[in-house]
This record gives C-alpha cells, structure tokens and sequence, in this order.
C-alpha cells in the first residue's frame, strides 16, 4: 500500500501535473510561494549565473557582503586563460552605507580594482539594499568607465524584483552593450556564436572542437571561456546557437533585431541532441559549403562508433530503474529526459525552476504516462515524489543533492559544480558512468532507501 501522501500547498497544486490524470495544464513563472522554500533562486543569482564565466572582466557585487559569498568561485566554469572571473569582490555595504549611500564606497572599489587588475570590462552587479536606498549605478559606472577607458557596465539585478529568469534578462541587457563595440573584420562567413554554455568542467572547448572540425569558426563564447574583445566583435558572426535558451534566448533575440544574426536553439546533451544540433548549424550552412554536411557525418559517424560499444555494459546494468530529473532551465531536462531513455531507464519526475507552459508542454509529450511535472519546487515535495516514486537517481544540483542521500536514492549533478564534462558524445558516456557509479554503488546496501510503501 502506498503510504507516502506528497505535501503541497494548495497554492501550488497549479504548478504539478501528473501525465494521464488530465488534459495538460500547468501554471508556471509565478513568483514563488512564500514559506514554500522554493529551490529558485533570485534576480541577482540569475544574473551572476550568466555573466560571472566572462573570465577577463571584474565582477563586483554591490551590496552586503553575504551576497557576494554567494559566488565565491561558484562555478566549475573553467577558463583558457585569465581567472579573474574566479574572484568576487563586493563593496561590503554596512548600516551607514546604507542611511547614508553607497555610492562613493562603490566609486572607490571600482577605482582599486580596475588599477590593480587591469581588466577587460567590469560588471556591477546591483543587490536588493542597493534598489532599497537608490544608489545611482549607471551614474558611478559612466564615471569609472570614462576615467578608465574600459566598459563599466551596470546590472540591474536586484533579488527582489522577480526570479531568476529576471536576473537573465538583466544579464543579456548588460551584454548587449558590449556586442557591437568592436571591430568584426576578418570573421569567415561560415562562423558563430556559442551562447548559453559555461564552460562547465571543459565543456565548451568539447563543442568547440565539434564547430572546428566541420569548418566552422566560433567568435565568441558567451559566456563560459568568455573573452570581452570576442564579445564586442560577436555581431560579425553568422550565426547564434542557443543553448540553456532561458539564460541568453533575450540576447539572441535583441542581436537579431539590431543586427538581423539568425539563432538556432541546440543542445549538447546526449547522443540524439547533440547530433542534431550539429546537423543544424551544418544545414545553415550547407548552400556555401556543400560539403560541411558529408564532413558532420563523417565526425558523428566516428563518434558514434566509438561511444556506442561503451554505453552498452552500462545500458545492461541500469535498464528498467527510474530516474528524477530536477534543473535550473527546462531546456537541458528535455535532453536527459532522451539519455536515459538511451540507457533504458524510465524517467518518472521532471521538473525545473525556471520553465514556459511551452517547456513543459513540451516535457509532457516526450514523457510516459505516470510521469510527474512541477514547476518551481520545494524540497517537502521533492522528497514526497521520490519516495512515491522510488526512484533509484536524482539528477540535479547542489541544493537536491542532500535530498537524494537522505532518502537512499543515487544522485548525479548536473548543475554548475560538477567536475565531469556531461556535453557532447564524451559528455554521454561521461553521464552513463556517472549514473551508473551512484545508483549501483554497495553503499545503498547499507543506507536501505526509503519510500512510501510499507514491507
């Protein structure tokens, strides 16, 4: 008998769906519940999420310093190059900061930083205090940029005025001051733009080499191994290809309106994904070079067959168990969703924080009947799910962690901390063994997984 009732609010029972119950309908993009304890983060964590991998430039966080402990090296973001990116600097503002304001305390950081560090760019990132007391940052940062001769670029992220999809929006608007700014000479015309990748664990340079070997020049990466100078240039390329399209799709979009640069929506997880979005950008191209599209063939074909043979000895072991899916944008849950269907496992929960009714139409007809879809949760319903579920791995990120061990299950990060490159055809084979590794580890022998069926 199955015991485990899950707890929600009413409030929030718009937000769950459970598919073959009833029509699709799902609430979403509302703000979260107060006392929900939702997993979404704020405007400011949007925003930081997106700009932060820009490795050459300052980024300074306006406001109480509990803010900027918040992105200290947050990301497994890695860099070619220079790591200032890895630093984060705050203006630490205290009680008479804010009586009094903080603005000459942030004219004099910025000053000190950009003398001692000689960056590229800096981002100035505004925090909820800031919005509260009405600290002029365009006004200090127009200042420190023509004293310095550098951009000093403002965002407006302040936690309050929504949620983490917000804080996008923010990022891609202080972005796109940047495009546009520098000299685009030289670009092949078969080229472009990686957007919304973050270079977690290496993966850009992964798909870099992907875009390389089918004749293809990438310009800019926005934002993971981010260059400022490739991002003032990154108008001249060809093309955009999006990915974690809730993070940059606005960046996209306001390129094309200025500078009629077309996108593609890809993604880099998982066989089938990532193959296509290869066939994407090759079919983009193919009127100029006919022969990119025989050169993508031969590149997946080579992969496959080393991948394939590899996949099978984990596909054996891990087929019919269940999995959960949790993560930030839903863009990325459709491609796991695809990888487990891969190694022969059932996905029964899928949710994000940030997803459109489009999203999870979208996750609702590529899933099985049974399967669950929520927006926006909470831990209390997380762990109610899976233990009604009895789901054998959970994949999400540091915050869903602890809920997977608690209950028994196996758990695999796919959020901005892991050490593990999950994108591409490697990334595949990387992922198998890593959900192999958790959900077939002994040491669920001795830690029995609870669920919400009694012996």
């Amino acid at each position: 008998m199955n015991t485990c009732t899950p707890v929600i609010f009413d409030e929030r029972k718009g937000q769950i769906h459970r598919k073959g119950e009833s029509p699709f309908e799902m609430d979403c993009n509302r703000e979260s519940l107060a006392g929900a304890v939702s997993q979404r983060a704020c405007v400011f964590c949007g925003s930081r999420v997106v700009l932060y991998p820009i490795a050459d430039a300052v980024h300074l966080v306006h406001g109480p310093i509990g803010c900027a402990a918040y992105t200290w090296d947050i990301r497994g973001a890695l860099s070619s190059g220079p790591e200032l990116h890895r630093l984060s600097f705050s203006t630490d503002l205290q009680e008479k900061d804010v009586i009094f304001g903080g603005e000459e305390k942030l004219y004099k950081a910025l000053t000190e930083l950009i003398d001692r560090h000689a960056p590229k760019a800096a981002f100035v990132y505004s925090t909820c205090i800031v919005g509260i007391i009405g600290d002029d940052l365009r006004a200090v940062c127009g200042r420190v940029s023509e004293e310095k001769g550098i951009p000093v670029i403002p965002v407006q992220s302040e936690g309050f005025k929504g949620n983490k999809r917000e804080g996008y929006h923010a990022a891609c608007a202080a972005l796109f001051q940047l495009v546009g700014t520098g000299d685009a000479t030289g670009i092949s015309p078969f080229s472009l733009n990686i957007l919304g990748d973050f270079n977690l664990a290496g993966e850009i340079w992964i798909v870099r080499e992907y875009f390389r070997r089918m004749g293809v020049e990438v310009v800019a990466n926005i934002t993971g191994d981010g260059r400022v100078d490739d991002i003032r240039r990154a108008h001249g390329a060809a093309l955009n290809v999006v990915q974690c399209s809730g993070a940059t799709m606005d960046l996209a979009v306001m390129m094309e309106e200025r500078y009629g640069t077309p996108f593609l929506r890809v993604s880099y997880f998982g066989v089938e994904d990532m193959a296509e979005s290869l066939y994407a950008v090759a079919r983009f191209f193919e009127k100029e070079d006919p022969g990119m599209m025989e050169r993508t063939r031969e590149l997946v074909k080579e992969e496959l067959s080393l991948l394939y043979p590899r996949l099978q000895d984990y596909r054996r072991a891990l087929e019919g168990k269940k999995a959960a899916i949790y993560v930030g944008g839903a863009f990325k849950a459709f491609s796991l969703v695809k990888a487990f269907r891969l190694l022969g496992m059932q996905v029964v929960l899928v949710g994000s924080q940030t997803g459109t009714v489009e999203d999870y139409r979208e996750l609702h007809d590529i899933t099985d009947e049974g399967t669950i879809i929520v927006d926006d949760s909470n831990p209390l319903e997380l762990s109610s799910f899976l233990k009604e579920k009895d789901v054998d791995v959970f994949v999400g990120g540091v915050k869903e962690r602890p809920i997977a061990y608690k209950l028994g299950a196996g758990f695999c990060d796919h959020n901005h901390e892991r050490k593990e490159p999950l994108e591409g055809f490697i990334g595949m084979l990387n992922f198998a063994r890593e959900v192999y590794s958790s959900a077939m580890s002994p040491v669920w022998r001795f830690v029995p997984r609870r669920t919400g069926k009694r012996d």
